[in-house]
């Protein structure tokens, strides 16, 4: 192992033993991660229900060291992701405490953004099996925290989304990574668009790997905490038998709502660039078409073409190399404009009427483009296992 790997190990843990002694000195204050061995397998309890599990600084530092020591042990055969309450799985990442700190220099505007896609990188190569069961809402962070994984359940009550360019930012989490991979042009779609896939259709889609009821999922968790020998073999086999149960009792259930639309999605977002999307869904002129013009006419000029990049590029890239330019696009997020003005106009004022600037493509020069990309000078970033 190498010392930038061991000192990072131990960056994490001093900070998480921090952040436990500053939650119980409030005897009241309620662990907002529940971590714990059951048998063989680390289960982890995103526990924020009434905060729909948003995912914040303090519960990204709880579970990166645990995770990696979970990892290093050879007695934990999983590891369980899930979310409290019956809501939300993880409905994206704590954006407004990260808009506050931008807008005074604060490093968490950094610090959030690089320990996230770190924990993402480590979801991502992890080297047990990783179930997440995505049931509720799983947006932006949770997606993060979750599609990277080795096993990814949906059930009736899930809600996915990447909704980044509405609010000024992009799908990040590794969305550069994931979205090209979903086949033909919908991650291109998904991520320009915000569009909501819910329950079967998330499977469907490919973001899941399984789609079970949501009220079996305790008792697949017994089973999975039962199997005599945990291999990714026999999570598979359970995973597929509760699945298939699921089917056949569930058939009227819609699966894909977007399947009657793949032809057009696959065709008229797969242009080159922003600007000729728009100029496909003008040629094209049907009603389904003028409905996709509207609503990508209201997202960010400026976040529609870095997610265009962003998507073009990582289909040929790593996790890791996507992460890394996801972080220099996410400080230049942090140094523009439309992201404290997407967050303002959806979450904090919530008039949902954002004034972008640049307001139109036109306005998005190929200069300013490009400085989203750019290497952040090494000096800036402390040593870390995914050198951002």
């Amino acid at each position: 192992m190498s010392s930038v790997v061991v000192i990072s190990r131990q960056l994490f843990r001093v900070q998480r033993i921090f952040h436990h002694l500053r939650m119980s000195s409030t005897a009241a204050a309620q662990p907002e991660v529940l971590m714990e061995k059951q048998r063989n397998v680390g289960v982890i309890t995103l526990n924020r229900p009434k905060a729909l599990n948003a995912l914040n600084l303090n519960m990204i530092r709880l579970m990166y060291p645990q995770l990696k020591e979970w990892e290093d042990n050879d007695d934990t055969a999983m590891i369980i992701m899930k979310g409290a309450g019956d809501k939300a799985f993880c409905a994206g990442g704590d954006i407004r405490a990260v808009t506050e700190a931008g807008k005074v220099g604060d490093r968490l505007a950094a610090d959030f953004f690089r320990e996230e896609y770190i924990l993402n990188n480590a979801i991502g190569t992890c080297p047990i099996p990783y179930i997440a069961f995505i049931d509720g809402i799983t947006m932006g962070g949770g997606v993060g925290l979750s599609v990277h994984g080795l096993y990814r359940v949906a059930t009736e009550r899930t809600l996915f989304a990447m909704p980044e360019t509405a609010i000024g930012l992009f799908p990040d989490v590794g969305g550069g990574y994931f979205l090209p991979r979903l086949g033909g042009s919908l991650g291109m779609y998904l991520a320009l668009t915000g569009y909501r896939l819910k329950g079967r259709e998330v499977y469907k889609a490919g973001v899941a790997t399984h789609y079970v009821e949501s009220h079996k999922l305790p008792a697949l968790e017994e089973e999975l905490m039962s199997l005599e020998r945990s291999s990714s073999k026999t999570i598979d086999e359970l995973l597929t038998k509760y699945h298939k149960e699921t089917k056949r009792e569930m058939p009227e259930v819609p699966e894909f709502s977007l399947e009657p639309h793949m032809d057009k999605i696959n065709s008229l977002f797969s242009p080159d660039s922003v600007e000729e999307i728009f100029e496909a869904l003008m040629r094209d002129g049907s009603d389904w078409a003028m409905q996709q013009l509207e609503k990508l006419k209201k997202m960010s000029p400026t976040s529609m073409k870095i997610t265009h990049r962003q998507l073009s590029m990582g289909g040929h890239l790593s996790l890791q190399e996507c992460l890394q330019i996801e972080y220099r696009m996410s400080q230049g997020c942090v140094r523009g404009h439309d992201f404290y003005e997407g967050v303002r106009a959806v979450l904090v004022d919530k008039d949902h009427s954002p004034k972008w600037n640049p307001s139109t493509l036109e306005g998005v020069t190929p200069r300013m483009l490009d400085s989203y990309f750019e290497p952040i000078p090494l000096s800036y970033l402390p040593a870390t296992e995914l050198h951002l």
